[in-house]
């Protein structure tokens, strides 16, 4: 659900935003290890909270999931 009405909405195949808000919500709590450990049933949850992700459970498969893991790791790089 999109909170700040001047944000723009982020869906499933806009990885980069998502590893953004995931790696600003979780920080240095997940490394290059446990990012590609996490089950995609956490993860797609993890996602659907982001404020401003506005697409549905259903629109999500594993490509979505795997794309959005290796954006997390790489955003997690850029930080360190």
């Amino acid at each position: 659900m999109i909170q700040d009405k001047f944000q723009l909405p982020i869906h499933w195949n806009d990885y980069e935003d998502i590893a953004m808000g995931l790696y600003e919500k979780f920080g240095d709590d997940f490394n290059e290890s446990k990012i590609y450990r996490i089950r995609f049933t956490d993860l797609a949850e993890w996602v659907l909270s982001l404020p401003s992700f506005a697409d549905t459970r259903e629109q999500s498969n594993e490509g979505h999931l795997e794309q959005i893991q290796s954006a997390w790791v790489y955003e997690w790089r850029d930080n360190q």
